[in-house]
């Protein structure tokens, strides 16, 4: 995960500071210098490094922060509020005009992921209840077109093509089409190059003139570190962005590109992707992004996933639509972690959750999602007879669904040991649950 790194160097610094009790001024010198050297590592330009730690070192030095009872906790709460201000302090959404369509333009470079984040921006809003269009203007790539048209088809969203060699025409008439046909948002995919060039602007700019484009957003990819950035700054100089999409930040990337961009252009972060799949884009919240950087997890992300994901039936343990609590089976069971996975990874969901993502190791959280995976795998080779009253399994049904699976008898043993004393809990605590809420 990205920041990995960086939020394992600033716990060290922090743990010198915490087993210190009261702190000296040199104390508070030698622990920025830590975190200058992390925040270095990380990618982040020393410009921006050097401005922030005279901000924090400033704060710190003052006699209220040494002579405090919690003066470790306090330096902590500073150097969050400093991330969070050098990360643009409060989420910034996309413009969304009064009148519709709010148009939307994508740019960036080739190999960015645009047209795949033009895919999953669409998805974004189709969820919240827009009525998104897409618009397929990146004539030169070659297959970028049907690219867009299958990204498209996967999530359920129309995408306007034309035969035409000119992109400010093509987008033009597609803005004609949603505005006839009640399309609230239009994502207009612009063509990248492999670098920035004076035909790719002059392409753009008059993208947005005749469109009248309501939000200009540039991809970058975080991986590039630094050469984001620089991008990131001639884009806005030449074409004046609305904001930036960062993608990749789930990979193992050093994190300097998040924590420098707004400084360097000026212009927020709007979302970040988290993933390959469709639906793994995020809006981005600087005090959530600090907080997860200084290891204090991200339970209102963590949450908001969740409300978005668990799309749970009317009944809390079922899709039949008068089922009772007490009849709660393995299919139920099934149906609650497909929801749990749609949230992200295990190492994803841990890692927002305050005090834990730090203390375990990769090969426990590796364990977990191998065993998830095997009682997903088992429960999917039953019939539905079985998974529907699991009591009638015998002998013979686990040897076959043992075979099917590729686990062990002792393993669907297992399996069913743990889901008759979740059935008895659910039994002892049903009239708790309020309906409609899920498990979780």
């Amino acid at each position: 995960m990205a920041f990995e790194n960086l939020s394992e160097k600033l716990s060290n610094a922090f743990k010198k500071l915490k087993s210190k009790g009261k702190l000296s001024e040199s104390d508070v010198k030698e622990a920025m210098k830590e975190i200058k050297l992390a925040l270095l590592e990380a990618d982040v330009s020393y410009k921006i490094v050097k401005d922030f730690i005279a901000s924090v070192s400033e704060i710190c030095i003052g006699d209220e922060i040494l002579k405090s009872l919690t003066p470790a906790q306090h330096v902590i709460k500073i150097v969050n509020d400093e991330l969070t201000k050098l990360m643009g302090s409060t989420q910034e959404r996309i413009n969304i005009p009064s009148k519709s369509p709010c148009i939307i333009m994508m740019c960036g470079l080739q190999g960015s992921g645009k047209t795949t984040h033009c895919a999953k921006l669409a998805n974004y809003f189709k969820n919240r209840g827009n009525r998104p269009l897409l618009v397929a203007c990146d004539i030169y790539r070659p297959a970028a077109i049907d690219q867009l048209k299958l990204l498209g088809e996967k999530i359920n969203i129309p995408v306007f093509s034309e035969s035409s060699n000119d992109p400010v025409e093509i987008s033009s008439n597609a803005v004609s089409v949603a505005k006839d046909h009640g399309y609230d948002i239009v994502i207009i995919d612009t063509a990248g190059r492999l670098h920035i060039d004076e035909k790719l602007m002059d392409e753009l700019k008059d993208i947005k003139q005749k469109v009248l484009v309501n939000e200009t957003l540039l991809v970058i990819d975080s991986m590039t570190g630094q050469d984001a950035v620089n991008i990131a700054k001639t884009f806005n100089e030449l074409l004046d962005i609305d904001g930036v999409i960062l993608t990749k930040l789930d990979g193992d990337t050093r994190g300097g590109a998040a924590l420098s961009v707004k400084a360097i252009t000026g212009k927020p972060i709007k979302f970040v992707g988290l993933g390959e799949k469709l639906d793994a884009l995020e809006p981005f919240h600087p005090d959530r992004m600090a907080s997860r950087i200084l290891g204090m997890g991200d339970m209102l992300t963590l949450i908001e996933k969740a409300e978005a994901q668990l799309k749970i039936d009317e009944s809390i343990l079922s899709n039949k639509k008068n089922k009772k609590i007490k009849e709660f089976n393995l299919d139920d069971l099934l149906d609650q972690m497909r929801s749990i996975k749609k949230i992200g990874s295990l190492q994803q969901i841990i890692s927002m959750i305050p005090g834990v993502g730090g203390k375990l190791k990769d090969a426990d959280i590796d364990k977990g999602e191998v065993e998830l995976k095997k009682i997903e795998v088992i429960i999917s080779s039953m019939t539905k007879k079985e998974r529907e009253k699991p009591s009638i399994i015998n002998a013979s049904r686990k040897k076959r669904i043992s075979n099917g699976s590729g686990t062990s008898v002792q393993d669907i043993n297992r399996l069913l040991r743990q889901f008759e004393q979740t059935q008895k809990l659910i039994k002892q605590f049903g009239g708790k649950f309020k309906r409609g809420k899920g498990l979780f």
